[in-house]
């Protein structure tokens, strides 16, 4: 300091030596000193501290600090100019925030006194976070199992990815990687933010089994880092899909005489499911002329089992039925339709194998007779039948002469006009032949029966017989007028008249001049039946006559008579009869009788008086050797 004295004035320097003396203890300005490092911060890296302050001088300043113990930090003492000590704080090992988020330090200054004073200050190291942590999945494979079919949205996982950093560091992101497949991607939905897998397209397991993702967690540091995590989604069979059956071959149509275990179809059958819903069985109705053979897991082939016949079943219709054995179980079916082509197969047949044809006489030429048509249940040409006459020849004349049939339809024809005088009946066979190679044919019988019509009036032969009249007297007029009519029975009635002029003479019978009786002259009747019929007809009517004649002569006894002129008919015979070779001595009904049956067979018969005049000579000789005259059916008259 210095000192002033007045009069005389004088500035005297006066300097004050204090001796400082230990009282004073250190001191920092703060208690607690902050320090925020990053646990990125390389080793060695220094941090300065506050320094201590201590009022002392000399010795008794601050002389040293102290930093409690520390795996991670140490203190280097520097000296300022002015001789003033403080601390650095050095890293000496890496900080881990993870491990130690925070580092609590005393850092204690020392002075120089004696005894020496101290005093302290904590350093609270907070270790600032860097990313130095990649997020972390608990596991890296996830395989999860998920059926087909799962409602869309439905969560399939929630992947939980952490990051032991703090902050931004610590902030997850969820996504796919490159090598997750864009079919992947299509069907399932990542969140990127709290890492949940979700259904987004419906899943089919016939699809795709196996999905293969891959998922990224990246952090949101400057310098993120990131972690990866694979999900293998495994999709279970459910029994959605519908077996189904592929046709891949099938022969249609097919010959109708196809041989048995010949195979027809080859088919395949498949179902998209797995396990026991892939698992098919194939089916075809029963009672057909069918069956499957397995020839492989999925394959099968329809054969015949037994012989076809397309006129008893056209077609087929083969539905074959595919099911699984799921539960409940799926089916499917499919139709084929197999056409049989005809074959030759079956002779044509005719309702009737024999056929009666009733025909009237005096028929038209050319009408038709009959229709007899023949079945056959082929087709196209084994069903074109073609009809014709069985070639037969019948007295030198051929059927095709008096018959015909329409080739094409069987209608049978007459060409000519029958007469039933002459021919009674016709027998012959038609037969029917289809077109097929080589042609199948069957005939059938025919009996055309020629039926009589009313067209032949009665014919008078002769008034020969004496019974026809009674005894004359001499009352009786010379010279009498008798008309004889014959009537049938007939549809209409036929009849002929004679008309007969007698004269009575009183002299006896003397010779007669030989007299040939030329009777009608009949065609041959084949109908031996018919012939019959008539004969005992003509019989009857003369023994009816005869009966009467006889009657009237026992009660008249004939007079004597002279001799007569030779006249055409006789109305005397003798009643007895006598057989020398071919000559007969005959009464009158036995020669009438003699005289139908013999002009059917083609021979005239003759009737000549004895010599002696008593009785009459019948002689039966061939037609061709007498004179033959056809009698009309109209009215004669006889001159006796």
């Amino acid at each position: 300091m210095d000192a002033i004295i007045e009069n005389p004035i004088r500035i005297f320097n006066i300097e004050l030596e204090i001796f400082d003396i230990n009282d004073n203890a250190p001191h920092f300005r703060r208690d607690t000193i902050h320090l925020d490092i990053s646990e990125s911060t390389s080793v060695g890296e220094r941090f300065s501290l506050n320094n201590a302050l201590d009022p002392d001088i000399g010795v008794n300043s601050i002389k040293t600090y102290h930093l409690s113990e520390s795996d991670n930090f140490a203190i280097e003492i520097q000296s300022g100019r002015d001789g003033s000590k403080f601390a650095d704080l050095i890293l000496k090992r890496d900080l881990d925030r993870e491990g130690q988020a925070v580092h609590n330090l005393v850092l204690t200054a020392v002075d120089g006194g004696a005894p020496a004073r101290s005093g302290t200050a904590n350093i609270v190291v907070r270790v600032l976070d860097a990313n130095d942590n990649a997020p972390r999945f608990p596991q890296d494979h996830h395989t999860i199992s998920l059926s087909e079919n799962t409602p869309i949205g439905s969560l399939v996982a929630k992947l939980n990815a952490t990051d032991l950093d703090e902050g931004s560091n610590a902030d997850i992101e969820y996504s796919f990687s490159l090598y997750t497949s864009e079919k992947t991607q299509e069907t399932f939905s990542l969140n990127p933010n709290s890492g949940e897998i979700r259904v987004k397209e419906m899943i089919n397991y016939e699809e795709l089994r196996i999905y293969d993702m891959e998922v990224i967690a990246k952090d949101k540091g400057i310098n993120y880092l990131t972690s990866k995590c694979k999900v293998t989604v495994l999709v279970t069979d459910m029994n959605d899909n519908h077996p189904e059956i592929s046709i891949k071959s099938f022969q249609s149509p097919i010959k109708e005489d196809v041989a048995v275990g010949t195979v027809l179809a080859v088919l395949s059958v498949s179902d998209k499911d797995s396990g026991e819903n892939g698992e098919v069985d194939v089916q075809i109705p029963a009672h057909l002329p069918f069956a499957l053979n397995k020839t492989s897991p999925n394959h099968y082939e329809l054969v015949v089992t037994e012989s076809l016949d397309r006129e008893r079943v056209l077609e087929y219709d083969i539905t074959f039925t595919v099911s699984d054995r799921g539960s409940p179980s799926l089916t499917d079916n499919e139709t084929i339709t197999l056409e049989l082509l005809d074959v030759n197969d079956n002779v044509p047949r005719f309702p009737q194998s024999f056929y009666t044809i009733a025909v009237q006489e005096n028929n038209a030429p050319g009408a038709i007779l009959s229709s007899l048509t023949a079945f056959d249940p082929d087709l196209h040409e084994n069903q074109n039948l073609v009809y014709f006459i069985v070639e037969r020849e019948i007295v030198n004349t051929s059927m095709s002469m008096l018959f015909s049939i329409n080739p094409e339809n069987g209608n049978l024809y007459a060409l000519k006009t029958f007469d039933y005088e002459l021919e009674k009946e016709f027998l012959f066979h038609i037969e029917a032949r289809d077109s097929g190679v080589p042609p199948l044919s069957s005939n059938a019988t025919v009996h055309v029966v020629i039926v009589d019509q009313n067209d032949n009036a009665p014919i008078i032969v002769s008034p020969w017989h004496a019974t026809l009249f009674r005894m004359f007297s001499y009352r009786d007029a010379r010279h009498q007028r008798l008309v004889v009519i014959a009537k049938d029975n007939g549809d209409p009635a036929l009849s002929a008249t004679v008309t007969i002029k007698l004269s009575t003479v009183e002299t006896a019978l003397k010779s007669y001049s030989d007299l040939i009786e030329e009777p009608l002259e009949y065609d041959i009747f084949s109908d031996l039946n018919l012939y019959l019929v008539i004969g005992l007809g003509s019989v009857s009517f003369l023994l009816l006559i005869t009966i009467l004649v006889t009657i009237v002569l026992k009660c008249q006894k004939p007079k004597p008579s002279k001799g007569a002129p030779p006249c055409r008919n006789s109305v005397i015979s003798e009643r007895n009869s006598t057989i020398a070779d071919s000559t007969l001595v005959s009464n009158d009904a036995y020669w009438y009788s003699l005289f139908l049956a013999e002009t059917r067979k083609g021979k005239l018969v003759v009737r000549q008086p004895v010599p002696k005049g008593a009785r009459y000579v019948v002689s039966s000789i061939p037609r061709s050797t007498g004179v033959t005259d056809t009698s009309d059916s109209a009215a004669s008259t006889l001159q006796v």
